[in-house]
């Protein structure tokens, strides 16, 4: 039973600490937009010498994935709706 509590404890700090990053990119602005920046980005570092690496380009496509996936599950929401919910799952 204490290990079953422990799990429970143990999501809940994890749901917490995902209501804290959304919320805070919610306060860092135009988060649904941070796809076309990260690609914007990293077009312009694919076109130096630096970027002419095949680990440096998975990880940009890596990350511009995990940004559309955010981007995604939050669409339908509104920021406001967002920030409300992220406020509620932090305060309990």
């Amino acid at each position: 039973m204490k290990t079953e509590n422990e799990s429970n404890a143990n999501q809940n700090k994890i749901i917490e600490s995902v209501a804290r990053l959304v919320s805070d990119l919610c306060f860092d602005g135009e988060y649904k937009n941070h796809t076309e920046y990260l690609t914007e980005i990293f077009e312009h570092l694919l076109e130096t010498e630096s970027g002419d690496s095949r680990s440096l380009r998975i990880k940009m496509l890596s990350c511009i994935r995990t940004s559309k996936m955010l981007a995604k599950a939050l669409e339908p929401f509104s920021d406001e709706e967002i920030q409300k919910a992220c406020v509620q799952m932090i305060n309990g």
